[in-house]
């Protein structure tokens, strides 16, 4: 086995997850992958899938230290902190390569989920800052882009989250229903706009909503209690997580995609993979005002931009672009054929898996050499 794909954390339909997998396979190399959730979920060209049920923080921990203890690949790719931290402590010295994949900045993600308090966020902080200890100490690090800690390591491969377009539909799928409709895939959860997006949906009345990937518990019974709104249900569909595959296949009716990120340190630097994969097939964007994703929509003309802020105020600023659009179909369509044209020249760029695939290969040729 040339490549283990280890994570306690993450499901293994998780959409980074399917484009490190694809990208070996490319590359030619035997990989499993070792996660959470339906394994039917995983990605394709797999030999070996290894999956368990989603465990609670203490779960997690354990379950990373056997998987690490039971991954053959030559190389480990750990996709989160536990699972890195076990993967030097029981991979390396059985000689494994270890590869540190650092997709967030999770210390400031630390700041977007509300059961980081207390004891439970004080040792989920210190997780953290030994993990990004531990990546720096890796015998390869991808970080998903530039801030992304640590910001020196062994080795540091910036892989930001661009779309793997094998994934997508192609343009000429993209057939948008007769009804105006809105997708977001991603997590779903509040700060990434979950409130802010329904609240669109009810103050526009014409349109649909499809929410594709999880929902945070944090968030359920809220989002329950907003759905019993007369009218609103009926036009929300809530899909759950999917492969990426099935994920843009829902997407394939839409009208626009949406990117409602709360202006949290988390998001402030980023730019969301959502963005990136909205314009690759085609689709144009209704975001919040941060940095990197407004300036890509705005420099494109490929949709809308609104001010972030309070649910409320980001709802009802996004209700009147849909209504508007929905009103005078020719402004969405212009800014259709803006999304189409940035697609077309994103296709000219070389994709970082598979330059990240061809760093797995190196350290997998190491290992296999006496």
């Amino acid at each position: 086995m040339d490549v283990s794909l280890l994570s306690s954390g993450h499901d293994v339909s998780d959409a980074r997850l399917h484009r490190i997998a694809a990208a070996c396979i490319r590359a030619g190399l035997e990989v499993e992958v070792l996660g959470l959730g339906d394994p039917g979920g995983a990605p394709r060209g797999m030999s070996r899938v290894t999956s368990r049920p989603r465990p609670g923080m203490v779960g997690r921990a354990l379950l990373a230290g056997r998987y690490a203890a039971r991954a053959e690949g030559q190389v480990i790719v750990a996709l989160d902190p536990d699972s890195l931290i076990a993967s030097l402590l029981l991979g390396r010295p059985r000689g494994r390569k270890v590869v540190a994949d650092v997709h967030e900045d999770y210390a400031a993600l630390l700041a977007d989920r509300a059961w980081a308090t207390g004891v439970t966020g004080a040792v989920a902080r210190g997780v953290v800052g030994v993990a990004n200890s531990a990546a720096a100490r890796a015998d390869l690090t991808f970080v998903a882009d530039e801030h992304v800690p640590p910001r020196t390591a062994r080795r540091r491969v910036v892989v930001r989250n661009t779309p793997d377009r094998s994934m997508l539909p192609m343009q000429t799928e993209m057939t948008p229903s007769d009804e105006p409709r809105a997708v977001y895939v991603g997590d779903v959860r509040r700060s990434r706009g979950l409130f802010a997006m329904v609240g669109a949906l009810a103050e526009a009345s014409t349109w649909h909503l499809d929410l594709v990937g999880p929902v945070a518990a944090a968030d359920r019974e809220e989002l329950d209690l907003v759905l019993r709104e007369p009218g609103l249900r009926d036009r929300v569909t809530l899909h759950g997580q999917l492969p990426p595959d099935q994920s843009w296949a829902v997407a394939r009716r839409a009208w626009v995609g949406l990117s409602l990120l709360a202006d949290t340190p988390a998001f402030r630097d980023a730019m969301p993979s959502k963005v990136i994969e909205y314009l690759a097939c085609g689709l144009p964007v209704l975001t919040t005002d941060l940095p990197r994703p407004a300036a890509a929509v705005r420099d494109a003309g490929a949709g809308a931009v609104v001010p972030a802020g309070a649910d409320d105020e980001v709802a009802l600023t996004a209700a009147r672009v849909l209504r508007g659009w929905s009103e005078d179909p020719g402004s969405l369509a212009a800014a259709r054929a803006a999304a189409s044209a940035t697609n077309g020249r994103a296709h000219a760029e070389p994709s970082p898996y598979d330059e990240a695939a061809s760093a797995i290969s190196d350290l997998a040729r190491d290992r296999r050499t006496p």
